[in-house]
């Protein structure tokens, strides 16, 4: 399937099965089941069967992706993960703590191996200041089609830990290297996921950082809790007067009277063509 929203990202424990059974009547844009951090070691064995089950029982719907996180350590992806994304099939595999393409690579290459069918996508986790120093590297040999990366998510928490900085509720100390992120996967053509807002009860303090990431430039939000969902949706769509403005740009260049100009008038505003490119981009996210 190909999907042009990613708005909104929420994190489900594959743990746990209650929250699992309802992620298909949600409303975000796509929906990691965590095998990492939010699931305890002596309990992943029961998690990977919990996908194994869903996956099998649950038809997926056509405008909802779904992504399941993985263990790897030291760059070295889990083995047991790997062959449970191998029979579930989801749309993509998010590689945690990606430092450097050759995990990408290793991921892939044990995906390979598994004699998947269909391609499976490879979403990567910037969260360490050495991840920040490859992106390039990350970037361009990652999204070569033999590796199939598609999406860089921010690990906001892990970056300040590692970094030694307090995160702050303006992340005003880490903006900088989320710009990096949003700047890298611009020019590599991925998509880019602001991180997790921590406290989920904090509604306008989350509104905010959405409103932050999405002036960064980043294409959507990671969530914590379903209640997270209309905001960012909300946040990370066109605006109505930007979407009439895209349709105005659109039927003008369509117009016949303008065929071949480069530059036209549209509501008294000169209009090149490159920002036709801009309102099909705009109307792709609504």
């Amino acid at each position: 399937m190909n999907f042009s929203r990613r708005r909104s990202v929420l994190y489900v424990p594959a743990s746990n099965t209650k929250a699992m059974a309802k992620t298909a009547a949600l409303q975000c844009d796509a929906v990691i089941f965590d095998l990492e951090d939010a699931v305890a070691a002596e309990v992943r064995p029961a998690a990977r069967q919990n996908l194994r089950d869903l996956f099998h029982a649950s038809a997926q719907r056509a405008d909802q992706e779904r992504i399941i996180r993985i263990n790897a350590v030291g760059g070295v992806p889990d083995a047991e993960d790997i062959a449970v994304a191998a029979v579930c099939k989801p749309d993509a595999v998010l590689v945690p703590k990606v430092e450097a393409s050759k995990t990408l690579a290793a991921v892939r290459q044990a995906l390979d191996a598994q004699a998947a069918r269909e391609p499976i996508r490879l979403w990567a986790m910037i969260e360490t200041p050495m991840g920040i120093v490859n992106l390039r590297e990350i970037c361009q040999r990652g999204s070569k089609p033999e590796i199939g990366l598609r999406c860089l998510v921010a690990g906001s928490n892990d970056i300040a830990k590692e970094a030694g900085l307090p995160l702050g509720s303006a992340r005003a100390t880490i903006e900088h290297w989320l710009a990096a992120i949003v700047i890298h996967a611009k020019a590599f053509r991925l998509d880019s996921l602001d991180g997790v807002f921590n406290d989920f009860r904090d509604e306008e303090g989350f509104e905010h950082e959405c409103a932050s990431g999405a002036k960064l430039g980043f294409d959507g939000k990671s969530l914590i809790h379903p209640n997270q969902i209309a905001p960012a949706n909300a946040t990370f769509s066109p605006s109505e007067d930007a979407i009439r403005e895209a349709r105005a740009v659109i039927e003008a260049f369509e117009d016949p009277v303008n065929a071949g100009a480069g530059v036209i008038s549209v509501g008294g505003k000169m209009v090149e063509r490159l920002h036709l490119e801009i309102a099909r981009r705009v109307l792709a996210h609504v």
